[in-house]
This record gives structure tokens, sequence and C-alpha cells, in this order.
């Protein structure tokens, strides 16, 4: 078995721990990426047993919208449902502490906005996005409105950060579900997550970022030695 073959059979391993925590009746968070669509597929295949029943998706995505409705998983909002029970979703780059960066699949908007409005954020990841310190693997995603988008890049460069447009494979810069654009901004280790958080969202311009921190309840990750779930200690 090829180790990207094993990766993938241990990330659906994972994805499968976590939604053995959802329950029939619940409001579930849909989250994006290849480790959160092995979840979304479990979900759906359990609907259609009839081992889960009543289950409402609010997808992070509008990629994952269109693979849920292809599932058959029944979908909601959050203008209906307001409280979300669980979500299950991954992440780039995950600290001790269960900090993240996410953002990578362009939808850190929206994967915010669920996760501040879920009682329990599932976190599933594979061990290689295990880090000591966030920012040494990954570089953080910052969504900014198009407008003066260049004022923003040069302005996340004077606070030390290497900053590129992402772009899609024709060049053209990459746009989010809301239009937006992304700059991946690479500080290398981040010493202040707070204080850098704070400074990015109260820069007018800047939509929202890629550091999430103290949303994750739970981490399931995937490894060699095989699935381990940790959680936040209770505040």
């Amino acid at each position: 078995m090829s180790d990207a073959v094993q990766r993938d059979a241990l990330k659906r391993l994972a994805a499968e721990q976590a939604v053995t925590l959802i329950q029939s009746g619940m409001v579930v968070g849909l989250g994006v990426g290849s480790t959160a669509i092995f979840a979304i597929r479990r979900i759906a295949e359990l609907l259609a047993s009839g081992e889960l029943r009543d289950i409402v998706g609010v997808p992070c995505a509008l990629r994952v919208e269109e693979e849920a409705q292809r599932l058959g998983i029944p979908l909601t909002t959050l203008e209906e449902h307001s409280q979300v029970d669980l979500t299950i979703d991954g992440a780039d780059e995950v600290d001790p502490q269960l900090n993240l960066i996410k953002g990578g699949g362009a939808a850190l908007l929206r994967e915010k906005i669920v996760a501040q409005s879920s009682r329990r954020e599932v976190i599933v990841v594979d061990e290689a996005k295990l880090s000591p310190v966030l920012g040494t693997q990954w570089a953080i995603p910052v969504e900014v409105v198009r407008f003066g988008w260049g004022a923003q890049a040069r302005w996340i460069a004077s606070l030390g950060a290497e900053v590129a447009l992402r772009r899609q494979p024709d060049g053209e810069p990459l746009t989010t579900d809301q239009g937006n654009y992304i700059l991946d901004c690479n500080f290398g280790p981040i010493a202040d997550l707070t204080t850098l958080a704070t400074q990015l969202s109260l820069r007018t311009g800047i939509v929202d970022h890629g550091l999430f921190l103290g949303l994750a309840t739970d981490l399931i990750v995937a490894g060699a030695d095989g699935i381990r779930h940790i959680q936040r200690p209770a505040s």
C-alpha cells in the first residue's frame, strides 16, 4: 500500500470516528477538505440505512452544499438554526492548544462562521498537520475584498509576512464563494497568535483570516499508531 493510499485510509477512519459523535436530530456543520468529505459520505450512508434520522446539515462551502445534496443529506441555514450541535471539519495546521490554521480550501470565512455557531467543533486531521507552533508549516490565508487588495498585501507584509495572492491554475486570482481574494501570508512560527489575530481583524478591507483560536473542542488525529481523540480541557 502506497503512503498516499494509507494516509487516505487513515483519514477515512478518523472521519468515521468523528461521525460516531453525531446523534439523530442534530444540526451538523459540514466542513471542507479531503478529510471532511469522508465524514459527509459516512453521514449520508447512515441516513440512508436509517441508523441516523432527522439530521440537517449546514455546509461550509458551495461545493460542500452540492455534494451533500447529491448524497441526499437534508440541508439548512444558520437563519433557520442559529445553533449547530456539532461541526466536523479539517485543518491545515494544529498546535498543542488546538488552535488552528484553516483556509487552504478557500472557505475560511464560512468555516469560521459555522465554527462560532457550533456547540462542538470537531477537527479531523492526519498527524502531519500537527505542529508545535502555528506558522511552522503553513501560511495564514487572509480573505480580502478585491478593492484595494494590494494595499492589504503591503500592510500585511509590513507586519513581517511574505504575501502571495492565491491564484487558479490558469493564473487568474482565485475568488472565494463570497467573491473575495485570498492572500497567503507566511509569517513563519508565530509567537503571539492573539496579537496577530487582533491586528488582522481590525484592518478595514480584511474580511477574515485563517487563525481559528479557541474554537476547536475536539481533535481526531489519524496516524501510524491509529486514531487519537483529544479534547480541549474545560475552561
